[in-house]
């Protein structure tokens, strides 16, 4: 068994910010980033708003710290599926956007209104990037590799956001073609 490390305190902490990030995905899978309200997570935890802000400055720190969590996890998934070349990673950008869908929303879907993601996102988006660019090295103005980014992106927006509902569209054919026209 692992052990413990940090005061209990500091484990307690930890402990109470995780939980409070675990409601808070929570909260934008029902309503989406814009509705996330600490108040309601305090609420929710049976803990008065005043009492949360000792684990989160606000609601913009505990967006930050969702955000390079999802980005970093994301992250992890391009550069694993990277010796996949441009189908493993289109592929392995599916799966965990299909298992994580309020991650990937919070990630590409629509901006928090008030709010400015820090330095550290643009970093962790580029090293998100950087294996696909990898994958076009004769690609000097990354116009493929964008073309092949956004693509991808735009499929899954559509498909997370339920717009091949009720159309019959075979979804994962369509990624796979999709795919497929864009490795060439």
């Amino acid at each position: 068994m692992g052990q413990l490390s940090g005061s209990p305190r500091a484990r307690y902490r930890e402990q109470v910010r995780s939980e409070v990030q675990a409601h808070a995905w929570e909260q934008i899978a029902e309503a989406g980033a814009a509705g996330l309200s600490l108040k309601a997570i305090a609420k929710h935890m049976g803990m008065t708003a005043p009492a949360l802000y000792r684990y989160f400055a606000g609601r913009d720190e505990l967006l930050t710290g969702m955000i390079l969590s999802a980005y970093e996890e994301l992250a992890e998934v391009v550069e694993a599926a990277a010796s996949g070349g441009r189908p493993g990673m289109a592929m392995a950008l599916r799966r965990w956007a299909l298992a994580n869908p309020q991650r990937y929303l919070l990630l590409y879907g629509t901006p928090v209104p008030g709010y400015s993601a820090p330095p550290e996102a643009t970093v962790l988006a580029k090293r998100i990037f950087a294996p696909v660019l990898a994958s076009f090295p004769a690609d000097p103005t990354q116009e493929r590799s964008l073309s092949f980014w956004t693509r991808l992106h735009g499929v899954l927006s559509l498909e997370l956001a339920g717009h091949f509902a009720g159309m019959g569209v075979d979804t994962d054919a369509l990624f796979a073609r999709e795919v497929r026209s864009l490795d060439g």
